[in-house]
């Protein structure tokens, strides 16, 4: 009986954020409503650091003998500096935390109060070396479209500031890493780590991103995987609690990143990228925001069931959520750069306090 009222409760919420989707939009799928966005940076390096598309410069050597030895040493350190700042950039570190965060979750899930500190430290040290080497890849693969998009403009690839040869050489060698890490814990998370590591890399910046206006929905499994990974490496298999909380994620990816091709249209479109406001209109696109976020609100009340998660993620998923679904709203009555910039921070606040409520339930209640 339980769950034959939560079904019926699903369903009419469902059928609720459907025809709210279609009552906020009275633009046409073809309508612009959104001014070009300012360049943004959300890489992990700002443009100050260094004129965009200009290679750094080598000091002259016949001039060096006359600096004073501080000043060699200095410029010695800026460079080190600005190198290893390169290389970290590579690794696309802001994506680390909150993908680390859903492995945590599906582990604390998982195992509940007898989690193992070394399962968590294996599991997470494997997470973000594979991050940093399905980073450095995409950033390879990219470079030439980088160049041509404000937003990516100043990455290290892109200004010649980390050769691609030297960028391949530490790419495989955090992937290998990676997976050796990952076959501490045992077998299939280190096999799910290294399809992690080969979807994003291959499949997602290859074949899915530049090809198809589907890219972030079927771009959504790689976020969803560290799920998987984390249940992995605590269970030695894939369970359904495990897939409740990876169909989350991958709901959740839509609804959060079409936010940010909406501020960003015209920097997609340079970029030649099929993404769904420059194919469909913006108007289709907020609508989809809309609709996938309904998705990942149903999928949460589910994962509750499922898990048997109390009353803190309860009290998460509907005052965070709510929080999410009002940035939505203004998205739709606003229409407006800062509006989806505003969704697009929602949406990860929502993750991240859902993660860590589920990380809170299962290892203290």
């Amino acid at each position: 009986m339980p769950w034959a009222h939560l079904g019926v409760g699903m369903t009419i919420f469902a059928g609720v954020v459907v025809a709210l989707g279609w009552a906020l939009e009275t633009n046409t799928p073809g309508t612009r409503s959104l001014p070009e966005a300012e360049p943004h940076r959300t890489d992990d390096r700002a443009s100050t650091e260094r004129g965009a598309n200009v290679a750094p410069t080598e000091p002259n050597p016949e001039a060096t003998p006359t600096e004073p030895e501080g000043g060699r040493r200095a410029d010695r350190v800026a460079r080190f500096k600005r190198t290893l700042s390169a290389y970290v950039s590579l690794t696309k570190p802001r994506l680390m935390w909150l993908l680390c965060l859903v492995a945590a979750a599906a582990m604390a899930l998982a195992a509940g109060p007898a989690l193992e500190i070394r399962t968590v430290v294996l599991t997470l040290s494997g997470g973000v070396l594979a991050i940093g080497a399905s980073g450095t890849f995409n950033h390879v693969l990219e470079r030439d479209v980088d160049r041509r998009m404000n937003r990516t403009s100043d990455r290290p690839l892109a200004v010649d500031e980390v050769s691609v040869t030297n960028a391949l050489v530490f790419g495989f060698a955090l992937a290998l890493a990676s997976l050796w890490v990952f076959l501490r814990v045992n077998l299939l998370a280190a096999g799910l780590g290294l399809v992690a590591i080969a979807f994003y890399s291959v499949i997602y910046t290859l074949v899915l991103k530049p090809n198809t206006v589907q890219n972030t929905v079927l771009g959504g499994a790689a976020g969803a995987l560290p799920a998987l990974i984390g249940w992995a490496a605590v269970t030695g298999s894939v369970d359904l609690p495990g897939l409740g909380l990876a169909v989350v994620i991958f709901l959740w990816t839509p609804a959060h990143f079409y936010n940010l091709a909406l501020a960003y249209k015209d920097d997609y479109e340079r970029g030649g990228f099929p993404m769904l406001p420059v194919v469909r209109g913006e108007a289709v696109t907020r609508r989809h925001v809309l609709w996938y976020l309904g998705a990942t609100l149903l999928a949460a009340v589910a994962l509750a069931a499922l898990a048997e998660l109390g009353w803190i993620y309860a009290a998460a998923t509907v005052l965070v959520g709510g929080i999410f679904l009002w940035a939505v709203v203004k998205l739709h009555r606003e229409r407006t750069t800062q509006a989806a910039f505003r969704a697009f921070h929602a949406s990860n606040a929502y993750l991240g306090t859902v993660l860590i409520a589920i990380v809170v339930d299962a290892l203290v209640l």
